[in-house]
């Protein structure tokens, strides 16, 4: 497996990476058109913690970290790494050495479809992860693959610079182009939220708020008594 490392990708700007930081995945993930969300299956290693980033791709080889090593050298200040593999792997692929040098560029993250060990030694130093699995199975450095190149992760497509947005709920990547655009929705769909939720605390029902009684109308959903219902089952 040949490969390449592109050492200049484009990338969204920080300050808008900074502001998608402010807003949750679903959030933002509903901002987008409900698109955009990694899969369930890609979960974090703590909680609590969210983050957004720019994305650094990596391709391996299963069972192979030689290209998380080169990409390092890509890496700097707000960049997220994201690692996937030709065929699926939960081999341990990632840890606390990695973790390490990654934090001292300023990296804030790191998004692997496979797998993740030293968890707790990562929790400690406060690096972020989010992995398909944790396995303490090691990995060799033996073959080609790429840095800075799109990837898919579950079907979606991934390219260096994008923004990756990680926490408790899962992981969502926002398109570099649209990065301003999704903040300012997110901001817009947050201030609806907040009306919404000043509404419940009033005591409004969602039936109420969202017209939902005509819906449940139209689908044929009835309101009757219990001694109605019941003798109907009898």
């Amino acid at each position: 497996m040949s490969g390449v490392i592109v050492t200049d990708p484009p990338k969204a700007e920080l300050k808008d990476v900074d502001a998608l930081a402010g807003f949750g995945v679903a959030t933002v993930g509903e901002a987008l058109g409900r698109t955009g969300l990694l899969s369930p299956e890609i979960r974090p290693i703590q909680q609590g913690v969210r983050v957004a980033g720019t994305a650094v791709t990596v391709l391996s080889w299963p069972g192979d970290n030689l290209m998380i090593h080169a990409a390092v050298e890509q890496c700097g200040e707000g960049d997220i790494l994201v690692v996937t593999t030709t065929s699926p792997s939960t081999d341990g692929m990632f840890g606390e050495l990695f973790a390490t040098a990654l934090q001292r560029r300023g990296v804030r993250g790191v998004i692997t479809n496979a797998g993740i060990r030293d968890t707790q030694e990562l929790r400690d130093m406060g690096f972020a992860a989010w992995s398909r699995a944790v396995s303490s199975q090691g990995t060799v450095k033996a073959t080609g693959g790429s840095v800075n190149v799109p990837i898919a992760i579950d079907g979606q497509v991934i390219r260096p610079g994008d923004v990756i947005l990680a926490d408790d709920d899962g992981v969502v990547v926002v398109p570099r182009e649209r990065a301003r655009a999704t903040a300012e929705a997110s901001e817009a769909r947050e201030a609806k939220e907040a009306r919404s939720r000043a509404a419940f605390l009033d005591g409004e029902l969602g039936l109420d708020r969202y017209g939902l009684r005509e819906t449940l109308k139209r689908l044929g959903v009835e309101y009757k008594t219990y001694d109605a219902y019941a003798g109907e089952s009898s």
